[in-house]
């Protein structure tokens, strides 16, 4: 069976050349009924390879468990690259980065104390050890030498960013030929890093998305020998709230693509298709203050968030036929939108009234965090009593990341990780009122050392200067809004705080479209049960993608979990996304 060849300065795959084109196609950012689509569309761009992260806290959401089904089936995923002719370039982690909750290290590591992350720490090692002992089973029938598609295997991610043991990655490239992997291994890194990320005798490559011929140089002086590869050409890049949305020139890109193969250079386009950070995915960044990433992972690429050719397709298509044969069938053109539409969200159901519905209390004398509870993704609901009544200071040594105070059930203010807030004052009505803080989980930190980052209210929490004890920590991990009861929205007493509201809508037939929540604050969105995504009036963003196969013919649910409140009971289904302003 082909073995990828690591040659002087080219690759070679069964004893002939083989340039790498790839793109980054990212299956858990794509429902698992656009995969085939997708991978099509790749090809037909002139690719020959795709590349895509594994992300370990989805197929491991807890210890001793791991799933490969659904959305989660990298199998098929890699049988649909093998019959559309691709190969793969395999990341599996354990770290991904990838602008994904965590970069891809499963939250429950954090509730081991003192854990360091990316490291020799045996606990940390024990867990990778797991990891790939599960899924590499059944990864190991699709490596090119038991004729599948995968042709090369990432040790780690950028680890020139966050470290520097080499023994680190020697454990890793142990743990990964332990496994059975007997393909090529690679690390990447952006050019100052890659002295400090890669490893003797294994292939090293190199992150960029502009001046080219320094970032190959950089390369050729840590590696002297060897083909030359960039593992990440960036064409766009992410969103967070409250920026513009980025974009990129497809002339610029293009340009860049072109010097890259004009130097002999093997590629991976980042992103060929960026897709989704469906549900509660998102990652963040943290370089001193907190900054959490959109939905949204479109980041401009030559196929946009719907799977449409846009104008770096056409671009691109045509920078790689000077170098390597490009499919002669026709560039696909746009998928079928669904016609706009309006649904009425008549139903209603509180979040703090029914938040027993969702989650069991866990009693403690100080706030317990998202890890200690054992959950990942969501909320969490803290409740106690106020031991007097007057004027009063909360204070809380750290958010993580967004807090709702209420007393009473009325909300008195809100405290922002973002904004590095820490204190609420408010007036308690009586001895004993109730404290309720709310604490959403906006996305964990994915790159850089500030990546041990655990949920919830963290360190002392204080009233008027005293230690507040006897707490409640209630998880909300919104796994299952079905559980909720709803009733009829009645305008004449309208809901206090965080609510979902319902609605239906009828279609013909299933299609492509955007949900606008023009009117509505900040929150999350479910179509028949699919989590598609936060939304926040913010922005950039402004809707949110509904693959087609979410929707069905006839009757479709809607439901909206608004945290504040809303000008409007209704949400409205465009043919057109809208993701923000761009920078002039």
């Amino acid at each position: 069976m082909p073995r990828l060849e690591v040659a002087a300065d080219e690759f070679r795959l069964d004893d002939r050349p083989l340039r790498i084109i790839s793109g980054g196609l990212h299956y858990f950012r794509i429902h698992p009924e656009q995969w085939a689509d997708r991978l099509r569309k790749a090809r037909l761009m002139g690719l020959n390879t795709v590349e895509t992260y594994v992300p370990w806290n989805l197929h491991s959401p807890r210890p001793g468990e791991f799933r490969l089904d659904g959305g989660l089936d990298l199998c098929r995923f890699l049988d649909l690259a093998a019959a559309e002719g691709l190969h793969v370039l395999l990341r599996p982690g354990p770290y991904i980065c990838a602008e994904w909750d965590g970069g891809g290290l499963p939250s429950w590591l954090l509730a081991e104390e003192g854990i360091e992350l990316r490291s020799r720490d045996p606990r940390y090692l024990k867990a990778v050890d797991d990891y790939l002992g599960a899924l590499l089973p059944a990864v190991l029938p699709h490596l090119s030498t038991r004729g599948g598609p995968v042709i090369a295997v990432q040790l780690e991610n950028e680890y020139g960013a966050y470290g520097d043991d080499s023994g680190y990655l020697e454990d890793l490239a142990e743990l990964l030929h332990r496994h059975g992997v007997d393909v090529p291994l690679f690390t990447c890194d952006q050019p100052a890093d890659l002295e400090r990320g890669g490893l003797d005798g294994v292939l090293r490559t190199v992150n960029l998305g502009s001046r080219v011929d320094a970032g190959l140089a950089a390369l050729r002086t840590q590696q002297p020998s060897g083909p030359l590869m960039c593992s990440e050409f960036w064409i766009g890049w992410f969103d967070r709230w409250g920026s513009i949305h980025a974009t990129r020139s497809a002339a610029d890109a293009a340009a860049d693509l072109d010097r890259l193969l004009a130097a002999g250079a093997s590629v991976n386009i980042y992103m060929f298709h960026g897709g989704t950070n469906f549900g509660f995915t998102n990652g963040a960044n943290d370089k001193g203050t907190y900054r959490p990433t959109v939905t949204s992972y479109d980041y401009d690429a030559p196929l946009d968030e719907a799977g449409d050719p846009g104008p770096k397709y056409a671009a691109f298509r045509e920078v790689i036929a000077r170098y390597a044969p490009v499919p002669e069938e026709p560039v696909p053109g746009p998928a079928p939108k669904l016609s706009p539409a309006v649904a009425e969200l008549t139903a209603c159901a509180s979040l703090l009234d029914q938040s027993e519905r969702l989650g069991s209390a866990v009693r403690a004398d100080r706030p317990q965090t998202m890890e200690q509870l054992g959950q990942s993704f969501g909320f969490v609901l803290y409740e106690t009593a106020l031991p007097e009544a007057g004027p009063a200071v909360l204070r809380i040594a750290e958010v993580h990341d967004r807090a709702q105070v209420f007393v009473d059930g009325q909300p008195v203010g809100v405290l922002e990780r973002e904004n590095h807030e820490h204190s609420l004052a408010f007036h308690v009505p009586r001895q004993g009122a109730r404290l309720a803080v709310l604490v959403e989980n906006q996305g964990r930190v994915n790159y850089g050392q500030a990546m041990h980052d655990r949920k919830g209210l963290l360190g002392e929490v204080t009233v008027n200067a005293r230690a507040q004890q006897g707490w409640y920590s209630r998880p909300l991990p919104l796994d299952d809004p079905d559980r909720l009861s709803f009733a009829a929205f009645d305008p004449a007493s309208p809901r206090v705080g965080p609510a979902f509201h319902r609605g239906h809508l009828d279609i013909e037939q299933p299609a492509d479209c955007w949900i606008a929540l023009d009117g509505w604050t900040k929150g999350h969105v479910w179509v028949n049960g699919f989590a598609l995504g936060r939304y926040w009036s913010r922005g950039p963003q402004t809707t949110l993608y509904v693959p087609a196969p979410v929707l069905m013919a006839g009757r479709n649910e809607i439901t909206v979990l608004e945290l504040h409140s809303s000008t409007t009971r209704r949400v409205e289904l465009r043919s057109t996304p809208d993701l923000g302003p761009v920078e002039d």
